[in-house]
């Protein structure tokens, strides 16, 4: 029988593809990334499903849409009813480890579970997902933490205190783990907060000296197109995101060191990306903490680079790919075939063109700034939202209205809004159906939508 690969999910929160020199930066930022990029395969069009923390977060571990199981916003814990990424592997003979931000363990804001809260305390195993092994975390981390200083919690509630960078502490956390497991296959997850802003200082933290060294950014055309909180904070957003992949060259060090790097398949991906207050200026959200609740592609477009075990070669997949097909892509390199009990697609098939009919477009929920659904195709984004409905309280809706329509051929900044647009009736009315026939799909209901 082959030896099952050791499989390393490297997430990020809130890093737009563009930061990655493999998908067009400048500078540079990761190189240890690019490295994994030309021996592997890397995805550049990989959007994410579901642009806030807790709700991506939820449906990478349950592998289900985040209005199926109930975690449409943030502060909804993960269901204790399903069966979750890590029971399957575990199941399957797989050690786990989880180390970083969890975000899936508290609720408190309804009148359901008004005292379930684990924000800034000890994770019960029980709220843990499925993980029964190596864990290294704290629910909301930029609660427990900043940039230079915090604290999580291991596996049997103890908290442990670090002194530094914040993602070099997280990643120290991790490398322990090669010193501790067993000789079985691992599924470890590094869950960073970086370069997620942090909440209570409203400004993105990169090392220090990240204003001054990376000062001579060239800053991308969507953000400079329009008034946001760019200039302030890209220089740190940069650092942070540098940071990240300087720990990714530790992490593939540790690997190497301990003879595990050519059986492990690793995986590069974020949650979603970051807008810099561009958009969303009337919602409730704008002047707090709304950098991502968008269906714009700064929000939605997302590094993705797998490389090891079958995914090899230096490819770049130039079709469109959802990050909601992680969980299954993860379960069949386990060996484990999860056939429709989980939403998404073997993104192998995606590189190997086993289906020449595959639709290439991508769906995507909207939660908190707004009750909103967006489809993207090649050429085009299409995006309506809930009149009259708030996107904190409800996570869907019977009627919808046209929001956003893009000629993303002629306008890939996404700055001119064509949904009344005549000439283009035709095309929105044929992306309309579509976008029915996901929501359908994913919801079991097909809504009305209004001009």
């Amino acid at each position: 029988m082959e030896k099952r690969p050791n499989i390393l999910f490297y997430f990020t929160d809130q890093q737009r593809a563009d930061t990655c020199g493999c998908f067009g930066q400048k500078l540079p930022i990761t190189p240890n990334l690019d490295r994994l990029a030309r021996e592997g395969v890397q995805f550049n069009h990989a959007y994410s499903p579901q642009p806030v923390c807790g709700p991506c977060r939820a449906m990478f571990q349950s592998g289900r849409y985040a209005t199926d199981i109930g975690c449409f916003r943030n502060h909804i814990m993960l269901p204790h009813n399903i069966k979750t990424l890590a029971n399957y592997m575990e199941e399957a003979g797989y050690e786990t480890a989880y180390i970083g931000k969890w975000h899936l363990a508290s609720g408190g804001s309804t009148e359901d579970d008004p005292d379930v809260n684990y924000t800034v305390t000890a994770i019960p195993r029980e709220f843990r997902g499925g993980y029964s092994g190596f864990w290294r975390a704290a629910d909301v981390l930029e609660f427990t933490s900043h940039g230079y200083d915090g604290y999580v919690f291991d596996e049997n509630n103890r908290r442990i205190d670090f002194k530094g960078y914040r993602a070099d502490c997280i990643t120290d956390l991790a490398l322990d783990f090669f010193d501790v497991r067993s000789e079985k296959p691992f599924f470890m997850t590094i869950s960073h907060i970086e370069p997620h802003h942090q909440n209570d200082h409203e400004h993105y933290e990169g090392p220090v000296g990240s204003k001054e060294k990376y000062k001579n950014y060239e800053l991308p055309s969507d953000l400079a197109a329009l008034p946001g909180n760019y200039r302030e904070e890209y220089p740190d957003y940069l650092g942070a995101c540098a940071s990240l992949d300087e720990n990714l060259g530790k992490v593939i060090a540790r690997l190497k060191e301990k003879g595990l790097y050519e059986n492990t398949v690793i995986i590069f991906a974020s949650d979603h990306g970051s807008h810099f207050h561009t958009r969303n200026r009337d919602s409730h959200l704008n002047g707090g903490d709304d950098y991502k609740r968008s269906c714009h592609d700064a929000s939605l477009h997302v590094p993705l680079v797998i490389a090891g075990g079958p995914f090899q070669g230096g490819v770049a997949v130039e079709e469109l790919v959802s990050t909601e097909s992680l969980p299954k892509t993860i379960l069949a390199l386990a060996g484990v075939d999860i056939g429709d009990k989980m939403i998404g697609e073997n993104l192998l098939d995606v590189v190997t063109g086993k289906d020449p009919d595959r639709p290439n477009e991508i769906y995507a929920q909207i939660s908190e700034s707004r009750v909103g659904r967006c489809i993207r195709t090649a050429d085009y984004k299409y995006s309506v939202y809930a009149p009259g409905k708030n996107g904190s309280a409800f996570a869907d809706s019977r009627v919808y209205a046209d929001d956003f329509l893009y000629d993303l051929r002629k306008d890939p900044d996404e700055l001119h809004n064509l949904i009344d647009r005549e000439d283009y009736r035709d095309i929105k009315m044929n992306l309309r159906e579509k976008l029915l026939n996901w929501i359908e799909k994913a919801e079991g209901y097909r809504p009305e939508i209004l001009d």
